[in-house]
């Protein structure tokens, strides 16, 4: 039988005991994993967009993007694990729950994207594999200062 609504209950359903330099240390590994993923990659990576990596000039902005995106990454990802997975091998869980949520919401929705774009197969192989990437790291980050 359902339970009645309790607002103390929903109202702290982040929990108190988040490891604030676990999440910093999983977004900035995640950060550097993907810097690695993109230099290996940046050839086929412009390739499949149609262009050349030299066409790419950086600037700060994106990656000023991208090191926000990851930090609140890690914080849903820390929150999710902590509510879900309290129990067994903290590792095997932020890596499971990393994975489960990777295939359910983020290369489902890059893939609609892609897909709406036009990109190259091979364009969402590498992104995928980037985000998925990124997922685990954080995950592992994650399960390792929880254990």
């Amino acid at each position: 039988m359902r339970e009645a609504f309790n607002e103390k209950e929903y109202c702290t359903m982040i929990p108190p005991n988040l490891d604030f330099l676990a999440i910093v240390v999983a977004a900035a590994a995640s950060f550097i994993f993907g810097s690695i993923w993109y230099m290996a990659l940046a050839k086929p990576w412009a390739g499949a967009q149609g262009k050349s990596a030299s066409d790419f000039k950086p600037s700060p902005g994106p990656f000023l993007t991208a090191i926000i995106a990851q930090l609140v990454m890690a914080f849903i990802l820390a929150v999710i694990i902590s509510l879900i997975a309290s129990t067994g091998d903290a590792i095997k869980n932020g890596l499971i729950t990393a994975a489960m949520l990777w295939l359910g919401f983020v290369v489902t929705t890059m893939c609609v994207n892609h897909a709406f774009q036009g990109a190259k197969a091979g364009l969402t192989l590498i992104d995928g594999g980037h985000w998925l990437g990124v997922m685990l790291v954080q995950g592992l980050v994650l399960g390792l200062f929880a254990g």
